[in-house]
């Protein structure tokens, strides 16, 4: 996933229009975390996520191959 659809993803998210683009799925964790594992079975795969910045609201975001799904952080 490229970078410009990542930030439209999150931008979306933030303010409230959709949990979900195309085939990927939006799903928020916990507050002010920066990795993600991903549990998939037995094993899990970390998911590092990138800060974004959406109209003074600051999250972290990652994106997993795997399973399709934005993982969304908030920094406050």
């Amino acid at each position: 996933m490229n970078r410009m659809l990542m930030v439209k993803i999150v931008e979306q998210y933030c303010r409230k229009i959709a949990s979900t683009y195309e085939d990927i799925i939006v799903t928020r964790i916990a507050n002010q975390k920066t990795m993600f594992v991903e549990q998939t079975g037995e094993s899990g795969r970390a998911v590092m996520l990138t800060e974004c910045k959406v109209d003074g609201i600051t999250c972290w975001a990652g994106y997993s191959t795997r399973s399709q799904t934005v993982y969304i952080s908030m920094a406050n």
